[in-house]
């Protein structure tokens, strides 16, 4: 279990990420090839595989698959903070300060019973060309992805407040004041003490929330992009309402979305988002309201239920 302690300052300095974290995007797709697991851009395994088959990208691969295991701990100086842009990002891993290096790489050969040596170098090297090779030509989706989700948490900030933009981090994180907590392979707490928190949205972080295991770095917290249900139930439903209509449900948590958010979320026409949205409403599976110049959709009680199986 993560528990992440907050104190009555850090409510109000909780952030959400501009923009996607291009290191920590890289470092979690690394998991996602390994573990083959659902992510929110179709075709992206097939197209990073053909592309990492380059002899370039090949010899990236076998720099840093030791470095990212398919689970557990992953060096820390792997995700700096302030790594946004791929370019600052590996600025940081590379000039990482050799001490906190070797603690680092040490955590990790005690995890995987395995030690390494590694030159930062040839690290900052091997992530420019994988990500070069499996991200770059996304980015543009993975931004989309990435602002879409953020307008969904600046609109229950602004109907609710920092508790009610935190509920909507359900089910890959549970606010229970004072605590935010997610299910995590290990037992680890993190206190905030004035810090604030900063929240990642990411395409390719899996159900589970991730942070930092070094609790005097900048307080962080990585969790997925939009809802991630148990897909099992939702699989029978896209064969009875259509593919595109269950993943709109999908993605209308608490908070709801747009029209064009859920355009972006699914890469569909705007008019295409709204006939479904409409077909959705029509059929008892989603309200819609008038915010402003927008229409917000939001899950209905009975929407939920045979998006989860349940009665």
């Amino acid at each position: 279990m993560l528990r992440i302690w907050f104190a009555g300052e850090d409510l109000g300095r909780v952030r959400v990420a501009r923009r996607p974290h291009a290191l920590w995007e890289t470092v979690l797709s690394l998991h996602t090839l390994r573990t083959r697991q659902r992510t929110a851009l179709p075709g992206w395994r097939t197209g990073a595989l053909n592309r990492l088959a380059a002899p370039d990208a090949s010899a990236a691969l076998r720099v840093l698959r030791p470095l990212v295991p398919a689970r557990g701990y992953f060096p820390d100086f792997l995700t700096p903070a302030g790594g946004e842009a791929i370019t600052d990002g590996i600025d940081a891993v590379v000039n990482t300060p050799p001490r906190r290096v070797a603690a680092e790489l040490a955590l990790l050969a005690a995890g995987t019973g395995t030690a390494r040596a590694t030159r930062l170098r040839d690290v900052g090297e091997a992530l420019a060309v994988y990500h070069d090779r499996a991200l770059a030509p996304y980015m543009p989706r993975i931004r989309a992805l990435v602002d879409a989700d953020r307008a969904v948490r600046a609109r229950a900030l602004l109907d609710g407040g920092v508790e009610a933009l935190l509920e909507t981090l359900r089910p890959a994180l549970r606010w229970c004041p004072p605590v935010l907590e997610a299910d995590y392979p290990v037992e680890q707490e993190l206190r905030l003490d004035g810090r604030g928190l900063l929240l990642v949205p990411s395409v390719f972080c899996g159900p589970t929330a991730i942070t930092l295991l070094d609790p005097a770095l900048p307080p962080t917290v990585v969790y997925p992009v939009g809802d991630r249900p148990d897909h099992a139930p939702a699989d029978g439903l896209a064969a009875l309402i259509g593919g595109t209509r269950c993943e709109v449900l999908r993605h209308l948590g608490a908070a709801g979305a747009s029209t064009s958010e859920l355009a972006r979320m699914l890469g569909i026409s705007v008019a295409s988002a709204s006939q479904h949205a409409a077909v959705l409403r029509r059929s008892g599976l989603v309200v819609s309201r008038r915010a402003g110049n927008a229409v917000v959709h939001r899950i209905t009680p009975l929407g939920a239920a045979l998006l989860h199986g349940g009665a």
